[in-house]
């Protein structure tokens, strides 16, 4: 999909600066000057730079629910957890190259194409990452951050405590959905929420826990099953 528009030098120049630098701080002044499409792309930028953060997504398909938790250095160590609302949980650590995968038992019965390391139900499997493909329920620790389509503002609102403001966005290849961006006013101008309402699908995105301290550690090793030397 293509980008509304690349961050403009103003923004880079106070994220490599600080927010200290005059004009850097943001606030509902500041983003009544801006088009959306900018507002969108110093978000983008924010994000970008965070060392950690916590994503939530909740994917609602008629009385079908997936939820889909990670915290992560965007890099290579994250915390995840998959809940199906029809098949079962799938919880991953990922440290470095290493992946931990305990899925249960409705997890494993359901999806039991999908090759997860000869894992068993409800057992940490240790498998390497190199073996994580497109398919098989894992994921990655980092996260694109981009816009797409033509954004317009919307209304002021409160996400998490903290003012924001609502981005539309609509997408010619998509003609079924819109997707509304909750963006901070207040403080760093961070992406808070974004929503997708596809009429029959609704996700739902929250951000939180920008840049706080992580403790993601591997499983007790008594509690693990090392599958790296295991084929097929």
């Amino acid at each position: 999909m293509r980008t509304v528009r690349r961050t403009t030098a103003l923004a880079l120049t106070c994220l490599l600066a600080g927010a200290a630098l005059a004009g850097c701080g943001g606030g509902a002044d500041d983003a009544a000057d801006k088009s959306a499409a900018d507002l969108l792309d110093e978000a983008n930028a924010t994000m970008g730079e965070l060392s950690s953060l916590t994503i939530e997504i909740t994917n609602e398909a008629g009385d079908d629910t997936a939820t889909w938790r990670m915290t992560t250095d965007l890099k290579s160590r994250c915390q995840v957890r998959n809940t199906f609302s029809g098949s079962g949980t799938l919880e991953q650590i990922r440290i470095g190259g290493t992946d931990y995968v305990r899925p249960d038992t409705k997890y494993l019965e359901t999806w039991s194409g999908n090759d997860l390391g000869a894992a068993r139900p409800n057992v940490w499997a240790k498998v390497p990452v190199a073996r994580s493909k497109p398919g098989d329920g894992l994921s990655r620790c980092t996260r694109p951050f981009e816009s797409f389509g033509t954004a317009t503002k919307g209304e002021a609102t409160r996400i998490g405590g903290r003012e924001a403001l609502g981005l539309e966005v609509t997408d010619s290849a998509d003609k079924e959905g819109a997707y509304t961006f909750y963006v901070a006013t207040e403080g760093e101008p961070h992406l808070l929420k974004a929503v997708y309402d596809g009429g029959k699908q609704v996700t739902t995105t929250s951000f939180s826990d920008f840049g706080e301290p992580l403790d993601i550690r591997p499983p007790a090793s008594a509690d693990v099953l090392d599958m790296s030397d295991v084929t097929g």
